[in-house]
């Protein structure tokens, strides 16, 4: 049975409870799966989870991806990961930030505005 990462918590049968560190991993080469990113991050430490994000629309990588371990592991990997070649690329691996809520989008209306009716006296503009 795999673990399963819980508010930072990491529940996994039979051992004790563990948090882990988000890692955001970016400028990934278009053919990386997520077993690669796993692979790439185990020789620091075992890895919890590891995602490729895909583009919803074409199914394709995006370029970048996220891994959950350990926190040692995690700042060992970024310290000797950040800036190193992977595939003819240089790797920017970082802590992931946590996602904004709410946000995005932009624009929008502007509230409560009068959508029609008689727009009074415009000073013989209109």
């Amino acid at each position: 049975m795999r673990p399963v990462v819980v508010d930072g918590i990491c529940l996994s049968p039979g051992t004790e409870y563990e948090f882990v560190k988000k890692i955001y991993v970016g400028n990934l080469p278009w053919s990386t799966t997520d077993e690669d990113l796993r692979e790439l991050f185990a020789t620091y430490g075992p890895v919890q989870s590891s995602s490729v994000v895909n583009d919803r629309e074409t199914g394709r990588s995006r370029g970048f991806g996220f891994v959950e371990m350990a926190p040692a592991d995690a700042d060992k990997a970024i310290g000797e990961l950040d800036g190193r070649d992977y595939g003819g690329r240089a790797l920017r691996v970082n802590e992931a930030l946590d996602k904004r809520r709410g946000g995005g989008g932009g624009g929008g209306g502007g509230g409560d505005r009068d959508r029609g009716g008689d727009r009074g006296d415009r000073g013989g503009r209109w």
